[in-house]
C-alpha cells in the first residue's frame, strides 16, 4: 500500500545520473574544441548514461510526467556543471529517447 504513495527521487536520480557523466567526460573537455574524445569512447559513455536512466524510468514505473521531469531534470544539471548547449541537447535527447521506448533502442520489433 506504501509502495503506491511511494515516489522515486527524479530530480535526485537526475542530478547524480548528470554528475556521473561529469566524472567520464567532464564539461571541460565537451565544451574545449581542441581536446577531442573519440567518438567511440563517447559513444560509450553517453549509452552508459542513457541506460542508466533507462533502467530507472524501468525499475520505478515512470508515466509520461515522471520521465519528462527526469529529462528536463537532467538538462537543468547539465546546465548547472557548464556543458555547452548543443551537447546538452544531444545528451537530454537521448535521455528522453531512451526512458520514452519499451525496449533497447538498437532492438527491433516485428
Amino acid at each position: 500500500m506504501l509502495k503506491i504513495f511511494s515516489r522515486p527521487n527524479i530530480d535526485g536520480f537526475a542530478k547524480e545520473l548528470a554528475a556521473e557523466l561529469a566524472k567520464s567526460f567532464p564539461p571541460s573537455v565537451a565544451n574545449e574544441p581542441k581536446r577531442k574524445v573519440s567518438p567511440h569512447r563517447l559513444t560509450k559513455i553517453l549509452e552508459n548514461t542513457l541506460e542508466k536512466a533507462r533502467s530507472f524510468s524501468t525499475q520505478h514505473k515512470l508515466g509520461v510526467i515522471g520521465k519528462a521531469k527526469l529529462g528536463n531534470g537532467f538538462r537543468w544539471e547539465l546546465k548547472e556543471l557548464g556543458y555547452n548547449e548543443a551537447f546538452i541537447e544531444v545528451a537530454t535527447e537521448g535521455v528522453i529517447v531512451y526512458v520514452t521506448r519499451g525496449d533497447k533502442p538498437d532492438s527491433k520489433k516485428a
